[in-house]
């Protein structure tokens, strides 16, 4: 199914993707030949500075391995175009002398292959002059030519490895390759024909597209080189029928969406997911979801024509797409599919506003709902130092179990509630992430009475929920009466209250009649108007305060001192809005 798909897009994309067997790479040096084979050498390197100004194109590429290291079409290392030994500035060995010139000896037997396939072709002509009259042995090569620099050759104007011929020449060599010693046809697995099979897939992974926390490394998506690791002991592709024009634009296409900014994720610590449609769709939903700041009207619009109220116009313009998401890892030298999803793209848009509804956090002091990206939830749960997150401190591979958690809609990992909750009560930092987070965890339990609403829920009777509230009152009732304080109520006392609410906010009550005290001297609105809060919040108990709480109960209690602390900023907004209108009026 997913090399179905990876070639399907191929198809789709066509030109955009290099030739067959070739890959994009950097061009260091230029050999350059005029129609009588001449040579010259010709420096492109940049700077480190100047990367971005490199001459990079598509050129003849397939994985090479062993000892005998065969040579690629035309453009190779300066070990193979030039016979350049390794270790060159330090007095290279016989040993490396000896395996330069044999790589010279099949580079050039290979491109002389192509040059004597084109008889009446100058460009071929001047390519065979230029061997016959020793090669690079008359060439003036510069000491700061590397072994590993990549050189390219040009006949006056023109690239030779992007001539068609050299292109189907590349192409048959690599089939030689990689088909085997027979080189059977046979029915393939992809697409369905009966065609020539290839032993090994051509093209790896390209080094470093796969973030990994150990070394980078290629990678290959099928690899069986044991006779343990196979089915019936057989290695290799011999249980996977791949012909090789399928083998060869998977990967290619594959390498192409782990190049592109539009259709790849990378996750900082491990792994990357890459995503496509069939069809040239709209696919703004994985930019919604992975965007730093996601606007709120266009999550907003989404909910609403997608989830809450679709119009006959939403509808029709709904078409039956595809949406295909892959998620890598790497191990040594092999891909890990860590997860595949398969789904029409009408469910992508449903999921992603569902995610958004789940999470979304009300800011009464504005009076709109906030949203978080995805990136952010992952750092949350790392260290807060004054007021911001510690880069990097997130759990390992946390934000990739977020993205599986958004794309199946389903709970985030048991593991995020303790590392939230553990993080909260280290820092005291509690914020809009946080909050979103942990509504999050909240509505996708699978118990409903954990779920909550966006803002304040005044029929909720959960006692956690409660304590939450109460909390966040009489915090209010400290504030008002002594604005001044350097340390809080939840300073001092919000882990214990979140954790053992029975015996603290008992406590704090009694605490709490000075500050009314206080307040009834010199604030009797405020005094009047926050006992008449405690009491109602204390007449909402139908038992006596828990005198622990679970996680999850912990979650409820945050939320409820969130909302009421969210229902305060509201009600102050509110009587400014209509202080400013009587004002005007």
């Amino acid at each position: 199914m997913l090399l179905q798909r990876l070639t399907e897009y191929a198809d789709r994309l066509g030109d955009v993707l290099p030739a067959e067997y070739y890959r994009t790479k950097q061009i260091h040096w230029v050999l350059d030949l005029n129609n009588e084979g001449t040579a010259t050498l010709r420096d492109l390197r940049v700077s480190a500075k100047n990367r971005d100004q490199a001459r990079t194109m598509p050129v003849p590429y397939v994985q090479r391995s062993g000892t005998k290291v065969p040579p690629y079409m035309l453009v190779d290392t300066a070990e193979f175009v030039l016979g350049v030994p390794k270790d060159r500035k330090n007095r290279p060995t016989d040993k490396a002398r000896d395996e330069a010139a044999r790589r010279h000896a099949t580079y050039r037997d290979l491109a002389l292959r192509w040059a004597g396939e084109r008889k009446d072709d100058p460009r071929a002509t001047a390519l065979r002059s230029y061997f016959a009259g020793g090669g690079p042995a008359g060439l003036n090569i510069p000491n700061d030519v590397q072994a590993k620099d990549t050189v390219a050759v040009m006949v006056e104007t023109r690239w030779l490895h992007e001539e068609p011929s050299v292109k189907t020449t590349w192409a048959s060599v690599v089939r030689e390759r990689k088909g085997g010693d027979d080189d059977k046809p046979g029915l393939c697995l992809v697409c369905g024909t009966v065609a020539p099979l290839l032993a090994t897939i051509p093209e790896p992974v390209k080094k470093g597209a796969v973030p990994t926390s150990g070394g980078s490394n290629e990678g290959q998506l099928v690899s069986i080189n044991k006779a343990a690791q196979g089915r019936n002991g057989k290695t290799q592709l011999v249980n996977t029928p791949i012909c090789h024009r399928c083998g060869g634009r998977a990967m290619a296409v594959l390498n192409h969406l782990l190049a592109s900014e539009e259709h790849k994720r990378p996750f900082r610590d491990d792994g990357v997911m890459v995503w496509w449609t069939r069809q040239a769709s709209d696919d703004s939903a994985m930019a919604l979801l992975f965007g730093n700041a996601p606007d709120p009207a266009d999550i907003a619009h989404l909910i609403d024509s997608l989830d809450n109220r679709p119009t006959p116009h939403t509808t029709q313009r709904v078409d039956d797409d595809e949406f295909h998401a892959l998620t890598l890892g790497l191990n040594n030298a092999r891909l890990v599919v860590r997860d595949w999803i398969d789904i029409p793209l009408t469910d992508l848009k449903h999921t992603v506003a569902a995610w958004y509804k789940d999470h979304g956090v009300y800011d009464g002091w504005n009076g709109t709902t906030r949203y978080v990206p995805i990136w952010l939830l992952a750092l949350c749960c790392g260290r807060a130092q004054d007021g911001r997150y510690a880069k990097g401190s997130e759990p390992h591979g946390l934000e990739a179990e977020l993205v599986h958690s958004a794309l199946r809609r389903t709970p985030p990992p048991a593991r995020t509630l303790p590392l939230l909750l553990q993080r909260i009560h280290a820092d005291q930092h509690l914020d809009t992430a946080r909050i979103a987070l942990l509504r999050l965890i909240l509505n996708r339990s699978s118990d409903p009475k954990d779920h909550v609403m966006t803002t304040l829920d005044a029929d909720c009777r959960d006692a956690s929920y409660l304590c939450g509230r109460l909390f966040a009152v009489l915090e209010d009732i400290q504030t008002t009466a002594l604005p001044d304080l350097n340390t809080t109520l939840r300073d001092r006392y919000f882990r214990t209250a979140a954790t053992a609410p029975g015996a603290t906010l008992t406590n704090l009550r009694v605490d709490a009649n000075a500050h009314l005290k206080r307040l009834r001297r010199d604030k009797k609105g405020a005094a009047a108007a926050l006992e008449r809060r405690i009491s109602e919040l204390f007449a909402l108990f139908s038992e006596d305060m828990p005198r622990h709480l679970s996680p999850l109960q912990q979650g409820r209690f945050v939320m409820g001192y969130e909302h009421e602390r969210a229902a305060k900023w509201d009600r102050i907004r509110r009587a400014k809005e209509n202080s400013e209108d009587n004002s005007q009026a």
